[in-house]
């Protein structure tokens, strides 16, 4: 197995993205293309990474801009940038897939994205149907409620007018303080994102992890969300196009499993033909991280990605 950090430049012109490929020896079978959540990075999928080496399967992944190694010009953390920077972001995920090796052009591509990571394939699906990808696995994702999404969106807006670049404790409380209180009496801050001690202090001890969002982000994300959830836009992804929709049942991104479900429901209505939807019990939010049933996560996962490319 080989591992190489190289950098691409981004759909913005002006960022370079940290960009890890992980790499089997011998023949490889597909490349899975990993897109990673807010104010994380993506060395967090190592153990994940290696596990799909194994099996033959080379793995991609970057640092979104204003995320791990990825600084933006202004050297803001969890920021995308000015303008339309969703859309920069989405199509950063084009741009590092073609930054694979020669070897690796012609083999089957599969992508795979976790929390926001999640609704920034989303969007890929939507903006570009035709690209050519073997299937995408949507992890930690949800569906949000229309009004609530309106008026997040909208308070996001009047925040973001006083400088996009700013942290609000405010925004931050409303888009996250909500996540722990299914596991009161809390131990820390994140305990929503894992029920493994182990892995939740990993990740506040990461000086790359948990930095407070910034207003910009939370527009953006929002933004991506809204654009999403358009029953019109839906309808872009192309049904031929395998989809594997998985997150725990006790995730609160995902409503604890209502979100994902809907989400489910949504592109089977619009004509996907290949969407499955699997829901762990007891898990929350980073599946990839729970220690006792990861290794359950992951032979799911592969097994996924072993059917879809026979």
């Amino acid at each position: 197995m080989s591992y190489t950090e190289y950098t691409v430049l981004s759909s913005n012109t002006k960022t370079n993205l940290h960009t890890v490929l992980w790499k089997p020896s011998g023949t490889v079978k597909a490349v899975v293309q990993i897109v990673h959540g807010i104010a994380e990075h993506a060395l967090r999928y190592a153990d994940f990474a290696h596990f799909l080496n194994e099996q033959g399967f080379a793995v991609l992944a970057h640092d979104h801009i204003g995320h791990g190694g990825s600084q933006n010009a202004e050297n803001i953390p969890v920021y995308f940038g000015t303008g339309n920077s969703w859309a920069t972001a989405t199509d950063d995920i084009g741009v590092v897939a073609k930054s694979i090796p020669s070897d690796l052009e012609n083999i089957p591509l599969f992508l795979l994205g976790h929390s926001m990571g999640s609704f920034l394939v989303r969007s890929f699906l939507i903006r570009y149907p035709m690209s050519k990808r073997a299937g995408a696995i949507i992890m930690g994702t949800g569906w949000q409620n229309p009004a609530k999404l309106r008026g997040g969106l909208f308070i996001a807006r009047i925040l973001a007018k006083k400088g996009a670049h700013r942290v609000s404790t405010f925004a931050n409380k409303l888009a996250f303080g909500s996540y722990n209180k299914p596991f009161a009496p809390n131990r820390t801050a994140f305990d929503w994102l894992s029920a493994d001690t182990d892995n939740v202090d990993a990740y506040i001890a990461d000086p790359l992890c948990g930095q407070a969002a910034t207003v910009g982000i939370f527009r953006e994300m929002l933004s991506g969300i809204a654009y999403n959830q358009s029953k019109k836009n839906i309808s872009h992804i192309n049904k031929n196009l395998p989809i594997l929709l998985i997150s725990g049942n006790s995730d609160p991104v995902g409503d604890m499993g209502k979100g994902v479900k809907k989400t489910f429901a949504h592109f089977k209505k619009a004509g996907v033909k290949d969407c499955t939807i699997t829901l762990y019990p007891h898990l929350r939010h980073e599946i990839l991280n729970e220690k006792q049933e990861r290794t359950t996560v992951f032979n799911d996962i592969l097994n996924w990605l072993e059917t879809r490319l026979h």
